[in-house]
């Protein structure tokens, strides 16, 4: 395959993997905003969630002042912010357009579509009207692109570079996720808390698995009450949870063994180790080290790997 052909093909997924996460992102912000808490906590989320998307510096620049409503039209509809719903819903669409002859026809029309019905949802004003509708608008359709990828496209090099993109974009936005926590809630698994605190911070991790679509499967694997550590450890270190780390690598080591020329590549090397530390790995010596610290560990090594795939395989570095 030519590497352009599969730079197309990666980018196309990443993107559209990223505007439904950033879409997750956003709601569970959303949600939790709605409880009861001061203005400070509120903005306090708000910025914790252009930091984990390393855009604080532009929003600060063009927006000023960090509020609900200015956070959620930056990262839904501004053109100038290349990680908004609005940018990568266009990038996904143009990364197919330019790649349409390896993509059945349902792949392409599902893309493009999807591009052409969130401008005319935003021009009919749906965000504004109701913003958790429109996330899960893009949610959806996320999911029907997967689901048009694997359903018609035939298992060749063309699919693995595709589910490489989606499962290393997953793996990235499950980690900064989660990390959210730590950026909208200041009491940690060890320190103490009264009981008005363990409240907020239960509504918060609730929050979390609910944009994970994991609240129900939380309730079917640990049959208790929500508890940090195991909100962690499900979506960390369960290779059944489909959106954990370790879910996510697997995904990755199995589709770049398909593709990669040399098996012991240092690219293949290096995500094979990062999934074998997550496959043998325990919560409780993650959390010994520190969960924010793990998770921005993880982050390094996923972007090490991005790079290494693109420098490999693709045409350049996005």
């Amino acid at each position: 395959m030519l590497s352009r052909t599969a730079d197309h093909l990666f980018w196309m997924s990443r993107y559209m993997e990223r505007a439904e996460n950033t879409a997750r992102m956003l709601d569970v912000n959303y949600q939790t905003a709605l409880l009861p808490q001061s203005t400070a906590v509120s903005e306090l989320g708000w910025r914790g969630l252009l930091s984990i998307s390393e855009l604080s510096g532009d929003f600060a620049r063009r927006y000023g002042d960090v509020t609900a409503q200015s956070v959620m039209d930056y990262m839904v509809r501004d053109e100038r912010n290349p990680s908004s719903i609005f940018s990568c819903l266009r990038a996904a669409r143009e990364n197919a357009r330019a790649v349409r002859g390896a993509l059945t026809t349902e792949v392409w029309e599902t893309t493009n579509q999807t591009w052409l019905e969130f401008n005319r949802l935003l021009r009919e004003n749906t965000f504004e009207r109701d913003p958790s509708g429109l996330f899960e608008w893009v949610k959806f359709r996320s999911h029907l692109s997967r689901g048009v990828q694997v359903g018609t496209m035939l298992q060749d090099e063309s699919l693995h570079f595709v589910r490489i993109g989606t499962f290393l974009e997953r793996a990235d936005n499950t980690a900064r996720l989660l990390d959210v926590k730590f950026h909208a809630v200041e009491s940690d698994f060890y320190g103490a808390a009264d009981a008005r605190d363990q409240e907020y911070d239960f509504y918060h991790w609730s929050a979390i698995l609910r944009s994970v679509s994991g609240f129900e499967v939380y309730r079917k694997v640990y049959r208790n009450v929500i508890q940090p550590e195991k909100v962690a450890e499900l979506l960390i270190l369960r290779q059944d949870m489909p959106r954990s780390l370790a879910a996510c690598t697997q995904e990755v080591v199995a589709n770049l063994k398909l593709v990669a020329p040399d098996p012991t590549s240092e690219t293949l090397r290096r995500a094979g180790r990062l999934h074998a530390d997550l496959e043998f790995g325990r919560i409780d010596e993650i959390l010994s080290t520190g969960l924010h610290a793990y998770l921005t560990q993880f982050l390094d090594r996923v972007g090490d790997l991005g790079a290494g795939i693109s420098r490999d395989f693709l045409v350049a570095v996005h």
